[in-house]
């Protein structure tokens, strides 16, 4: 049966590296995050309607991707940060999104901590605001019941951490 494993979090907290560390470990796919190439092709400039479609394309290929693996899929995102984004950019969140961030679920939510440096990048917003976002999500996944560790440290010890807490699930 397959497990999906979200990487979540603010942005710059190393989920893009740690999904793709922790797939080549597993030897499995994971799912890029598909707002980097929506607004790679659109720009910088979005709205409520860009979230909904970014919400949309990321489910799509988080489905198309499961078709290919039958253990493990780690997703480099989840729903619950387009909540995050919608809530704190535009002040509000479309229904579409509430319920599916509650039927859309994972098996293991890793919440990745602004402990680590923050890294300029084209679509990067809140260098300041991390630590008050990471405290967003936890909460909303304490909010939900969802089953989430938070991952912690640099570099091989941020991975290990990961890797113990998927091993868990396992």
């Amino acid at each position: 049966m397959l497990k999906r494993i979200s990487i979540t979090g603010p942005e710059c907290t190393g989920k893009t590296w740690l999904a793709k560390r922790l797939a080549a470990k597993y030897n499995t796919a994971y799912v890029p995050e598909y707002s980097v190439e929506y607004l790679e092709k659109k720009g910088s400039e979005y709205n409520l309607e860009d979230i909904l479609k970014i919400t949309r394309g990321q489910l799509y290929l988080e489905n198309k991707m499961a078709e290919e693996t039958d253990n493990l899929l780690f997703s480099d995102t989840d729903l619950l940060v387009n909540k995050i984004w919608s809530k704190v950019v535009f002040g509000e969140v479309p229904d579409w999104i509430e319920k599916m961030l509650t039927e859309h679920r994972y098996d293991l939510y890793l919440l990745c901590s602004p402990d680590i440096e923050w890294q300029a990048g084209p679509f990067r917003e809140n260098p300041e605001d991390r630590v008050d976002l990471f405290d967003l999500y936890e909460e909303e996944l304490k909010r939900l019941n969802f089953p989430y560790k938070v991952i912690t440290g640099d570099g091989d010890q941020r991975f290990q951490n990961a890797v113990n807490f998927v091993d868990a699930v396992l």
